[in-house]
């Protein structure tokens, strides 16, 4: 479509010095996060998830990050998904937040390992009931034939549990860990010009270097 092609935002930003990053990932994530949230940006944790599937096609999907620090970042889904059996199968993710309004984005990439049942159980017992029972109720990404089903399932387990004060985790459902191996950090200039900056290890993996990339 023409009006697709010829869209421009011409990204009038101050733009990104060396001198302005923290000396890790995790550290300017928090940063950046903090100021999204000022600025009312829309789900500022939401982070795009990357994974394998094992024809080697990439699969993709928004998710929010639950856990952030200098460990990586958590977040929550059912043990059953398709994302989840990619990641038993291929450990290794890709995730990106972009916060569009302050025309910045992050990427980070590294590898992925389960949350402990504990940290499992802990996330779970804070979520609104209504979130618990849908965890139980969703077979997630199954087919199913109507609406309909989904809400039945739904009215089982609210049976189910009526009359117990807590509900407990699913045992397929919990927590899973991206600790940073790589990250890029994108700032948006005028005349497509702009700032990139990536955060690698050095040799022995002990520290963070980090490098002006090419826009």
């Amino acid at each position: 479509m023409d009006s697709v092609r010829e869209r421009r935002v011409q990204y009038e930003t101050s733009g990104l010095d060396r001198a302005d990053l923290e000396a890790d990932p995790i550290s300017q994530w928090n940063v950046w996060y903090a100021q999204a949230e000022s600025a009312g940006c829309v789900e500022p944790n939401a982070m795009v998830i990357s994974t394998v599937r094992p024809d080697g096609v990439p699969d993709s999907r928004y998710v929010l990050a639950r856990g952030v620090s200098n460990a990586g970042f958590d977040f929550y889904t059912n043990y059953a998904s398709p994302k989840s059996r990619q990641l038993e199968a291929n450990p290794r993710a890709a995730a990106l937040f972009t916060w569009l309004q302050l025309h910045r984005q992050m990427r980070v990439t590294g590898t992925v390992s389960r949350l402990s049942a504990a940290d499992s159980d802990a996330y779970f017992a804070g979520r609104p009931r209504s979130s618990q029972i849908g965890a139980w109720a969703s077979p997630q990404s199954s087919v199913l034939a109507d609406r309909a089903e989904l809400e039945r399932r739904v009215a089982a387990i609210e049976d189910r549990f009526a009359g117990d004060s807590a509900i407990p985790r699913p045992p397929d459902w919990g927590g899973w860990r991206l600790q940073v191996v790589e990250a890029e950090v994108w700032q948006g200039r005028p005349s497509r010009l702009h700032d990139r900056f990536r955060y690698r290890r050095d040799d022995r993996g002990t520290e963070w270097i980090i490098e002006r990339l090419a826009p």
